[in-house]
């Protein structure tokens, strides 16, 4: 099955003398929730929602327990591969069909807000600031075991 391809099988690595990290975020991915706004009296303050904040720190908590302390440095590749669940009301034969890559996940949460919280949620810890995010790639399918596997690559300047 196609799902399991994308299971991380390193935490640490080092090619070519540039560092490699890869890391799972374990249940059903999650984007990026707009910031909310509220009013105090005559002020208006915003805050991030609270599901935005507890995923944050989930994806902060998974990046510690499986690669520790590595801080990349420089221009950094990611790719992030969202693993969504399969609805219970979905036939045996469609079923089938997604697990094998034939129909893919097309529904919310887009690509670009997956991509932001992971990243957002990374910046101080394992990197500086996802400004230095230089290559992205970010893909979504249905699997048995929902999550979100992350890798990310120092780049070699001279590749680009």
């Amino acid at each position: 099955m196609k799902d399991k391809k994308h299971v991380c099988p390193i935490s640490f690595n080092y090619d070519n003398g540039e560092k490699i990290v890869a890391f799972s975020i374990p249940g059903k991915p999650r984007g990026k929730e707009r910031p909310r706004m509220a009013r105090c009296g005559k002020f208006v303050t915003t805050y991030t929602p609270k599901n935005t904040v507890e995923y944050e720190k989930l994806i902060r908590t998974a990046y510690r327990s499986t690669v520790g302390d590595v801080f990349l440095e420089g221009p950094i590749e990611a790719e992030l591969h969202g693993v969504f669940p399969i609805p219970k009301s979905t036939s045996k034969k469609k079923t089938k069909e997604m697990l094998e890559g034939d129909i893919l996940y097309t529904h919310k949460i887009d690509c670009d807000n997956l991509g932001k919280i992971v990243l957002d949620a990374l910046n101080k810890i394992a990197y500086g600031d996802d400004s230095q995010i230089c290559k992205m790639s970010v893909t979504k399918e249905y699997g048995n075991n929902p999550r979100v596997d992350v890798i990310l690559r120092e780049v070699n300047k001279l590749k680009y």
